[in-house]
């Protein structure tokens, strides 16, 4: 008879099946329709190609699961920092939670696996522990809202909401491809060059440039892409100071979609910080509707501190 007792261990390929459903079922709670593949879970657990800063900062990972009547109920994956000059000083000598996932119904095996990631943080003897929720799927990162359960099982082992909650929104590029009326249209150039984030379209009236969006629709590489494909994000949106009369937005948003169109991609992604009222009236105004929130920047603050000497529910040293 499987234990009715649940129990924490390091995740073994044969686990992939049940992790990726344990995963999926957490990223459909924040953006619908999207899905990651087994390759892309696996994937993550040995490097985060789209992290080129702090990726290559990571000196180990570990992935535990808790198992419960031989089912996966709860997975984290944790990394542990270099504590070097090359590793920038906030993550210097720390530990993260990157991601950690349950059902609802596991709130034991949960608070298990997090004992055991907090152990193994303590067998690393680093400087801090932070958390976050950064699943590889697009718009899944921080500990969104849609996620209580797994707010409790962090606050409940002493992690504390120490950073920005930021907005993620969502439109239908069919709705954006409308560009409002504006007799001065005639008078605004769009054009396409490379940015920092993807496809740049760039504003201009004459030679001022009055603002320009960056949409990227390589949101994961082609091999590793699943369900979701046809979802895009707005890397960057800026407009000019002093444009309120001028303001290019609507005109950017309607070309940026008609390229999205043009690339078979039928939804867009924005992310905007909570405090940005502005930008999310005038995103809101453009056609975006809020998809979740999201809190970021979790760190480990006791009541009493974890004692360095804990046991991991692994057994291992």
């Amino acid at each position: 008879m499987p234990s009715s007792v649940p129990t924490v261990r390091l995740f073994r390929r044969d686990d992939r099946d049940r992790l990726t459903d344990l995963v999926n079922a957490h990223v459909a709670a924040v953006v619908p329709g999207v899905s990651v593949s087994v390759n892309t879970v696996l994937d993550g657990l040995t490097r985060r190609p789209g992290e080129f800063v702090t990726d290559p900062w990571v000196a180990e990972r570990v992935t535990l699961v808790a198992e419960h009547r031989r089912c996966v109920v709860a997975a984290a994956h944790l990394l542990r920092y270099r504590d070097d000059a090359e590793v920038g000083v906030d993550y210097r000598d720390a530990s993260v939670v990157d991601w950690f996932v349950c059902r609802p119904d596991a709130e034991r095996a949960a608070d298990l696996l997090m004992r055991a990631c907090l152990a193994q943080s303590a067998r690393w003897d680093v400087r801090t522990r932070y958390a976050d929720g950064a699943l590889p799927a697009p718009g899944v990162y921080g500990l969104p809202r849609p996620w209580p359960h797994v707010r409790a099982v962090y606050e409940r082992a002493g992690f504390h909401h120490t950073g920005d909650t930021e907005v993620v929104l969502i439109a239908e590029v069919a709705d954006l491809r409308r560009a409002p009326a504006d007799p001065s249209a005639q008078r605004l150039v769009v054009r396409r060059s490379v940015g920092e984030c993807g496809t740049r379209p760039t504003a201009l009236r004459g030679d001022r440039e009055l603002g320009f969006i960056e949409v990227d629709t390589m949101l994961d590489r082609p091999e590793r892409r699943a369900r979701g494909g046809g979802l895009a994000d707005i890397g960057n949106l800026h407009v000019a100071p002093d444009t309120d009369a001028d303001d290019p937005t609507g005109h950017l948003l309607a070309h940026a979609a008609e390229w999205l169109h043009l690339a078979g991609t039928d939804r867009v992604l924005d992310y905007e910080s909570a405090a940005d009222t502005t930008s999310i009236a005038r995103l809101t105004a453009a056609g975006f509707r809020e998809l979740a929130r999201t809190d970021r920047g979790w760190e480990h603050r006791p009541h009493t501190p974890f004692p360095r000497s804990a046991m991991s529910a692994t057994g291992s040293s």
